[in-house]
């Protein structure tokens, strides 16, 4: 991870927070990676894709909203690998190579509250509302190339250990 970057995300996080979470998570966009940092050392790091539109916030834009946010909710926990997920519900159907359709909700779901007032939160910019998740997906042939409508689509077998190594309200940097 680039070191100018990383030391910016540390600065915006000792403004918002009286100390820096010893867990978080970095999203650069830049370089469609999701960084795990823990004592502000990166520990794991997996390819993802971000929005085919780009960064941005407004509602129906289909960009990923950037900033400060943190893991709101968990969904899937258990779920077989490629399950599909429609409404935040499991379907009861694992994804295989014979279904088409465009990027699909997979394996798990890491929904995204924004943190920050008029960037990430509140009427007609709000990631929870917007329901901006981290997720699995069928598109893994595209992972490491925006993609999304949004979210951060990860492997399946990354979003899993992904899921597995974070806590609901960890903080994630969305840059």
């Amino acid at each position: 991870m680039n070191k100018i970057k990383f030391n910016s995300v540390i600065k915006n996080l000792k403004n918002r927070f009286s100390s820096i979470p010893a867990l978080f998570v970095i999203v650069d966009s830049s370089e469609q990676m999701i960084h795990l940092i823990k004592n502000k050392k990166v520990i794991k790091s997996y390819s993802v894709s971000t929005a085919k539109k780009g960064m941005g916030n407004k509602e129906g834009s289909n960009q990923t909203p950037a900033g400060i946010h943190s893991i709101g909710e968990k969904i899937g926990n258990g779920a077989p690998k490629k399950r599909i997920f429609l409404d935040r519900k499991d379907t009861g159907i694992d994804w295989d190579e014979s279904m088409s359709g465009e990027n699909k909700i997979l394996t798990r779901i890491l929904r995204l509250r924004g943190l920050e007032p008029g960037v990430n939160s509140g009427p007609g910019i709000d990631s929870w509302e917007r329901y901006i998740y981290i997720h699995g997906t069928n598109r893994e042939d595209l992972i490491g190339t925006p993609m999304s409508h949004g979210c951060v689509c990860m492997r399946n077998k990354d979003v899993i250990d992904f899921f597995n190594s974070v806590p609901e309200d960890t903080i994630v940097v969305i840059d």
